[in-house]
């Protein structure tokens, strides 16, 4: 609690998925004990996961929600900014145009892609981060399209290059993909393959993940390659390491993480994740610095994941204001819907770290019985009530994984993980 009576300042950087969550969480718990203010660089939340249609037609406006009306529907103080440096001596952040105190500070400020770190990635690949990326992937797989039909016989070779840390949007649209060209007449013509660095398919997600993948590119024809670490590319081929090369006509890219914004002055690891106590998120070494999402030192990055830490990280300052005991703590679960237009397959996956830097994340088998994998065209309806719920709940300043309505849709979940998933 404050000493002096004042109100607790507490700063949130970033508007993404762990941002918004803990600046929305922390409002709703504290009330008026705290002031609660947003920097983000952009005046819209993008409803990232749902990018993976943009290639097939949808408009990507459809995916952002204003941060004006909910920021001010919940009296939280928003700045449009660019953050430039953190000083947790001083408690203070720089951003292109302000200079802002903090009692308590959230990092949540995102990854960034680094395709430069494969030589000719950036070059000669349609990479998948941003929406613009997306809609230059939409004009070259209707190039791809007009070419297959007319009956030129094309290549699609798929990356997941090394140091990439979320690859399950790059395996939903090889499967969007091919299931689009079955339905334009168009897939004879049209080899795919996949070729990713890991061992084993979306490697940290487990061996049920990576059956189910296996399985389902046996069914599809869909050439796949575990243990390919990209080394080159050239205009026509991928020269992996192991000393193979696959050839392409069109290259579509996952490239490798890092964080989006760098702080010297906490601590982190070589590509700028800030390292954290797992569970409570504080940054190591800076009891009042919180790192929360995609620039946290998790090693897996993904929204839901990002929701849990969002939460764990609030409840943890909520706690300290108010001088009660935190009711959670970050327990990494994750839950994903993969999209396939033809199905959709959910994973739910308990993970526990590892300590090994070459594997840093496994599925707890602690926890095995919350290790679920199935695939049903009924969970395309599940994916498609997340892609408005959410939406709906920051667009009135509320947090995602909270609350009654979650309760609920947590109850549905449930439900339909227990008949539909094993």
């Amino acid at each position: 609690m404050q000493e002096n009576g004042a109100r607790p300042r507490i700063l949130v950087l970033g508007g993404g998925f762990g941002g918004l969550e803990a600046a929305f969480y922390l409002r709703m718990k504290l009330g008026a004990s705290a002031d609660v203010t947003l920097v983000s660089d952009r005046d819209y939340f993008l409803f990232k996961p749902n990018t993976i249609y943009i290639p097939f037609g949808l408009d990507p406006d459809k995916l952002k929600v204003g941060l004006a009306r909910p920021t001010r529907r919940k009296n939280i103080a928003f700045v449009r900014d660019r953050v430039r440096e953190v000083d947790p001596e001083a408690k203070r952040v720089s951003t292109e145009d302000h200079r802002l105190p903090y009692d308590f500070l959230v990092v949540a400020t995102g990854a960034d892609m680094r395709p430069e770190e494969v030589p000719g990635l950036r070059e000669h690949a349609e990479t998948i981060w941003t929406p613009r990326e997306m809609l230059r992937l939409r004009l070259a797989l209707y190039d791809l399209l007009e070419r297959a039909r007319s009956g030129e016989h094309r290549r699609v070779l798929f990356l997941v290059a090394p140091n990439n840390k979320c690859a399950g949007p790059l395996y939903e649209l090889v499967f969007m993909l091919d299931t689009w060209l079955r339905r334009k007449d168009a897939r004879a013509n049209v080899d795919l393959t996949l070729s990713t660095y890991e061992e084993t398919y979306i490697q940290a997600f487990g061996p049920r993940l990576h059956e189910y993948v296996a399985g389902e590119f046996e069914r599809r024809v869909i050439a796949g390659h575990t243990g390919h670490v990209a080394r080159r590319v050239d205009p026509e081929a991928v020269h992996y390491e192991n000393g193979r090369s696959l050839p392409y006509d069109l290259l579509v890219a996952f490239s490798p993480y890092a964080a989006e914004v760098s702080y010297p002055a906490l601590p982190g690891d070589d590509r700028g994740f800030v390292e954290t106590e797992t569970g409570s998120r504080q940054v190591v070494g800076q009891p009042d610095v919180y790192a929360v999402g995609d620039a946290g030192d998790f090693p897996v990055k993904q929204a839901f994941l990002a929701f849990l830490q969002g939460d764990a990280a609030a409840e943890h300052i909520c706690a300290r204001v108010l001088g009660t005991e935190p009711e959670t703590a970050f327990r990494p679960t994750s839950m994903c819907v993969m999209e396939q237009f033809d199905t959709a397959t959910f994973a739910q996956v308990p993970l526990r770290l590892t300590g090994d830097p070459a594997r840093p994340i496994e599925v707890d088998p602690e926890a095995a019985d919350g290790y679920k994998v199935g695939s049903y065209a009924a969970w395309r309806l599940g994916k498609k009530a997340l892609g408005y719920y959410l939406p709906f709940r920051f667009a009135f300043g509320n947090p995602f994984h909270a609350g009654i309505p979650w309760r609920g849709m947590e109850a549905g979940l449930k439900a339909m993980s227990g008949l539909l998933a094993r």
